[in-house]
């Protein structure tokens, strides 16, 4: 590190607290150094281990060194002990909005602007947060109240590319985030909405350019980290995954996405996968799932399944002749239409028993049924962050919403092209925040 810089970034770090503009500072000093996300975590660690209890001044200082690290929620205790100002409020809302506390967000940013901080640096935030929580009419109108200060603007086309976007314009988002990147490439907001734009719609190359870009300049960016490492994870370029996840790790070691996805890129070194045996897998598992109500059977053997609490053709596949036999009123002729029915899809009772650890289900207990909210269920995959690996699975098999997710199978989704233990993964951790889980099997 030069020695200018040094000098410059210990003043501002020898300072009682910090304020928005020394962010900024901090920044701009960053911007000439060539590792700046291991000089900033030297300067973090500096303040950690001089203040072990911080409040005041001290604690606004530790809570925006930590939001740029993007340790968010460490951040926000911090930040709940500081001095009560523009600044705590801005990163306050800066944080909620990084954790998708939307409302939060537009809240604390509102008390910042209240308490004297910048209208169009705090307007620019709060439109961004109203638009990510899918209030488009309130991002609208903010936006109108900002047009005349950000006229011609990286901030207003980049505001105007988030609302398009998220309104389902992705053309006109597409051309508004270009303008952006046109007027101010160093616009790192705007560049990553650029690239998650081609991300999402299959121009890996130009993605991958432009997430790049979003890392050359600081403060750490763990989202463009985190979906550049699964581009490079697709095309099998796993030394650069592991490294994009590692530097997460390293600002941000709880960050549960990527200690996910850096365990499977590192077993994906050494995984020899083949991709017909998991078609095959998938298919087989996809027949398993047929309900028996969808077959013609008699009153008789249906009432019969129905009290053994046999849903499912693997259900069948998992039990016995004798099995059945032994249940009241199950006899030779409700047999036979059973076996009918399996061996018209190649499958046959006790098949999972007799194979063993190569069938491809295991039987699993049926779930407790537990009350959930229909409104978490009616919750939109579009309000819920997901690798772009995994938005375009669920877009090609057309789920919209948690409830439609959950009807689902962890097979029906390996089913889908390209997605893979990772995404898997990601999905299950996605939904257990919300109580939820895939559909079983069997």
């Amino acid at each position: 590190m030069e020695q200018t810089v040094k000098d410059e970034l210990d003043a501002i770090v020898a300072k009682d607290s910090w304020t928005i503009e020394d962010h900024d500072e901090i920044l701009k000093q960053l911007a000439s150094v060539s590792n700046a996300p291991a000089s900033f975590r030297q300067i973090s660690a500096q303040l950690e281990a001089e203040t072990t209890s911080p409040t005041g001044a001290a604690a606004l200082k530790i809570g925006i060194a930590r939001y740029m690290l993007c340790r968010f929620e460490g951040a926000l205790e911090a930040l709940s002990e500081a001095t009560d100002n523009k600044d705590r409020r801005y990163f306050q809302g800066l944080c909620h909005s990084q954790l998708h506390h939307y409302d939060k967000a537009v809240e604390e940013l509102q008390r910042a602007v209240d308490k004297g901080a910048e209208e169009i640096r705090a307007g620019v935030a709060i439109v961004e947060a109203q638009a990510l929580a899918g209030d488009l009419d309130g991002a609208h109108k903010t936006l109108d109240k900002l047009a005349g200060k950000i006229a011609d603007s990286a901030d207003q086309y980049y505001l105007r590319g988030l609302v398009e976007e998220l309104s389902g314009e992705a053309e006109q988002a597409e051309a508004s985030y270009e303008k952006a990147h046109e007027c101010d490439s160093d616009h790192a907001a705007a560049t990553f909405r650029l690239a998650y734009h081609y991300d999402l719609h299959g121009d890996e190359e130009q993605a991958i350019k432009l997430y790049q870009e979003c890392l050359k300049s600081p403060p750490v960016r763990a989202n463009a980290y985190l979906n550049l490492a699964v581009l490079y994870e697709d095309l099998g370029r796993y030394e650069q995954a592991a490294t994009c996840l590692r530097n997460v790790l390293a600002c941000n070691p709880s960050n549960e996405r990527a200690r996910l996805f850096l365990k499977d890129v590192e077993a994906s070194k050494t995984m020899y996968y083949d991709e017909d045996q998991a078609r095959r897998i998938a298919r087989r598992n996809a027949v398993l799932d047929i309900p028996v109500t969808d077959f013609e059977l008699s009153v008789r053997a249906r009432n019969c399944l129905k009290k053994m609490n046999i849903k499912s053709l693997g259900d069948l596949v998992n039990i016995t002749e004798a099995e059945l036999l032994s249940y009241k009123n199950f006899g030779e002729t409700s047999l036979k239409e059973i076996k009918d029915m399996l061996t018209a899809k190649n499958l046959r009772l006790g098949q999972a028993l007799e194979e063993g650890g190569d069938f491809p289900l295991e039987a699993r207990l049926e779930p407790e049924a537990s009350p959930v909210n229909e409104g978490v269920l009616a919750t939109t995959i579009d309000k819920i962050e997901f690798s772009v690996r995994a938005r375009r699975a669920l877009e090609s098999l057309k789920i919209d919403t948690l409830g439609e997710l959950v009807s689902k199978t962890e097979a029906e989704l390996m089913g889908c092209r390209n997605f893979g233990q990772t995404s898997l993964n990601e999905i299950r951790q996605r939904l257990a925040e919300f109580g939820l889980q895939l559909r079983e099997s069997v």
